[in-house]
């Protein structure tokens, strides 16, 4: 049974046909179908494009729908996430440096750490999670000991591993442990403004995933005016995006505390730094401009109940060039923002569309992040949701 996991599911179709010792005629004769197509569902020639036809399947075989889409195998693949936690815990959990612990292993220059947390922000970006879970442990604690060494070279490699840290973690929804995360990172940018600010970017996601809104919104504010530029025209690109990323961030919590007139005004000021910027660009792995602006308006509209402004959003934003510009990560996870304000207008349709477009940009976004995993049950549970959907929800085990 464990090579028929990886079967497709045409042909997971035929190994369940046969073990159930139907002809195909037979077979087709049950689900009121032609042996024709039959023939070509097991071929992979034609493919299952509605739930509503799996589901028939899997009764007319007599076994669970998730049989034919793959449970186990995304099993399997929540055990190796929730260990890779677990390993980084571990990695956050280490005071090697401070108790002065030998270091059992040659430490590594600053512009190798520099190198590898580019790496992993990178991967992250592509949001390939399961390779970022897998470079963190060792990335934080190579850092830690390269810091230790070379304490002020060594500190801006320090900080952004601690900052992908806890972006990650925060995706994949351990919220508590990614404030360890993020912790450490504003304890070790002291000192730096520039990285003070960038460390308070991933501070504004985890307050805000913790349901401490208002604290979010006021450290938030704190942080972008301290970055800010005496004169706005005269800010570089780099403070500037910054200083607006803090401010979007301020406006979320805003739009999360039931505030839409702060969110919406805080918006509209990183809106005139974003002109500023232009799209294209990645200071500080913001991703700040234009088109992440009208991302955050798309957000606020979610959040505070008017889908169809998010929709309108979001259809001017993948009409700028910007758009392609922005990170997979980026994209996706603004997607899952335009599937729900889909399933708020009682649209499962289109919230399939986007959903599905958000999987093809970056899977991991869908079945890693848990935030996902219920606007993926609802729109699984209409009966016209695509093949693509239904087999999501079966083998992450929602809907």
């Amino acid at each position: 049974m464990g090579s028929v996991e990886l079967l497709p599911v045409g042909r997971r179709v035929a190994y369940w046909r046969g073990r159930r010792k139907l002809s195909q005629q037979v077979f087709a004769d049950r689900l009121g179908k032609s042996k024709s197509w039959v023939d070509k569902v097991e071929r992979g020639v034609r493919s299952l494009d509605k739930l509503s036809t799996l589901q028939e399947i899997a009764r007319v075989l007599r076994i669970d729908t998730a049989a034919l889409v793959g449970r186990d195998a995304e099993a399997a693949e929540a055990t190796k996430r929730a260990d890779g936690v677990d390993r980084i815990r571990a990695s956050l959990s280490r005071y090697e440096i401070p108790l002065g612990k030998p270091v059992d292993r040659p430490v590594l220059p600053v512009d190798r750490m520099l190198r590898d947390v580019g790496y992993a922000w990178t991967t992250f970006q592509y949001a390939r999670y399961p390779q970022v879970i897998d470079l963190v442990p060792n990335l934080l604690t190579n850092m830690q000991r390269t810091h230790a060494q070379a304490p002020v070279s060594g500190r801006v490699p320090l900080v952004e591993a601690y900052r992908v840290t806890a972006a990650l973690l925060v995706k994949l929804g351990d919220a508590e442990l990614a404030w360890l995360a993020v912790d450490r990172a504003m304890l070790a940018a002291t000192g730096d403004r520039d990285l003070v600010a960038a460390a308070a970017v991933q501070l504004g996601q985890v307050l805000r995933a913790l349901g401490r809104v208002r604290e979010a919104k006021s450290v938030m504010l704190t942080a972008a005016y301290r970055i800010a530029p005496p004169v706005i025209e005269h800010g570089t690109p780099a403070e500037l995006s910054l200083c607006g990323a803090l401010l979007i961030q301020a406006g979320l919590a805003a739009a999360q505390d039931g505030n839409e007139a702060a969110a919406s005004e805080l918006i509209d000021e990183a809106a005139g730094m974003a002109e500023r910027v232009g799209d294209g660009y990645d200071h500080h792995r913001t991703g700040f401009g234009p088109t992440a602006v009208d991302l955050a308006h798309a957000a606020v509209a979610v959040e505070t109940g008017d889908a169809c402004d998010a929709i309108a959003w979001h259809e001017k934003a993948i009409k700028r060039p910007g758009w392609r510009w922005l990170s997979a990560e980026h994209r996706a996870a603004h997607l899952l923002n335009v599937a729900r304000a889909y399933l708020h207008l009682d649209d499962a349709g289109n919230a399939a569309r986007v959903l599905t477009e958000a999987e093809r940009i970056a899977p991991a976004e869908i079945v890693h992040r848990p935030a996902a995993w219920d606007i993926l049950a609802e729109v699984a549970r209409d009966p016209r949701a695509p093949t693509r959907i239904a087999q999501l929800a079966a083998t992450l085990g929602v809907g």
